[in-house]
């Protein structure tokens, strides 16, 4: 396990250092610069010039790119240009927000992916397994946009149940303790539900297709021969090895816990990583948006070895391999 550990680790340094060069040369190959994206028509082109002049824009690719590898090594990942604010200020406040939206998403597809696959295994291809099998194919394939306009549509403006963005209400500063809590939970619910359907659909087909796997194995038949109850040999007995997507599942989901869901935080106005990255992508924040990517990649790397951690508990056999 500790080389597991190390071998990731290790890898972490030239991965972020390769992803962040890639982002870089990226952005510079895109035409224009955070100067030409004000939208102030009285903006002359010398003061336009004057801008890109105060941001090191007027610089050459390779002397800019040193300048920021220089200043990363010693921690400082550079001045937002957009927020006008230091990167790490701006993504320390933004990683909070994207930690609670996809926590909670994360936790409902797990829960409810399971409990789906669970439901759907007990009497293959029965009228549960089929429907099970409709809908979470329905939810696969719907793209998380149009998902999160029809909750919106539906719960938001024709029920008006749920609000449909922000992660306060305008006066949730007048609330207190418990109140000002439940504000928060009510902004979630919405944004947290669209992203745990689509994971749990896709959390629910694997889980299912693992556990038909695991219940025609020689250990499930030996233990049904036994007169164990069926309800003991699914949670008991299939369902530990059929868990490996889910490990998985969860590797993949930390890249996403930190760096945040583009599309559901931009609908939602959900201040997290994910509006973050899109206004810097949008305003061509070169600063900001390099150190998303490092952050991103980071990530990657730590999901894969939170991954490689849990199969070696899943499944025992894995260590001897490793």
């Amino acid at each position: 396990m500790k080389r597991i550990a190390f071998r990731r680790l290790a890898a972490l340094v030239p991965l972020v250092w390769l992803v962040a060069t890639l982002t870089f040369v990226v952005v510079q190959a895109a035409p224009g610069s955070y100067a030409d994206t004000i939208d102030n028509p009285r903006l002359s082109p010398e003061t336009r010039a004057a801008i890109r002049a105060h941001y090191g824009l007027d610089r050459s690719a390779g002397d800019q790119y040193l300048s920021w590898l220089r200043a990363v090594l010693t921690g400082d990942l550079g001045t937002s240009f957009l927020y006008r604010e230091p990167v790490t200020k701006v993504l320390s406040r933004a990683l909070p927000p994207t930690l609670l939206l996809a926590g909670s998403g994360l936790l409902l597809t797990l829960v409810l992916g399971l409990a789906l696959a669970m439901a759907a295994v007990r009497h293959p291809n029965g009228w549960a397994d089929r429907f099970i099998t409709i809908l979470s194919l329905t939810l696969y394939g719907v793209p998380s946009f149009w998902l999160a306009g029809m909750l919106i549509l539906v719960f938001s403006v024709s029920l008006g149940w749920f609000p449909a963005s922000h992660m306060h209400s305008v006066n949730a500063g007048r609330f207190g303790g418990l109140a000002s809590l439940a504000d928060l939970f009510h902004h979630l619910l919405l944004p947290a539900i669209c992203l745990g359907l689509v994971g749990a659909a896709g959390t629910a087909r694997y889980v299912r297709a693992t556990l038909l796997d695991v219940r025609a194995s020689r250990f499930m038949l030996a233990a049904r021969a036994r007169g164990i109850p069926k309800h003991r040999l699914l949670l008991v007995h299939a369902l530990r090895p059929a868990l490996l997507p889910v490990v998985t599942l969860l590797g993949l989901a930390l890249p996403v816990l930190v760096s945040g869901s583009v599309v559901i935080e931009t609908i939602f106005s959900w201040p997290g990583m994910g509006q973050v990255a899109f206004n810097a992508a949008r305003a061509r924040d070169i600063p900001l948006i390099l150190g998303a990517t490092l952050l991103g990649a980071a990530a990657v790397v730590l999901g894969n070895l939170v991954a490689d951690l849990l199969y070696s508990v899943v499944d025992p056999r894995s260590r001897a391999e490793q």
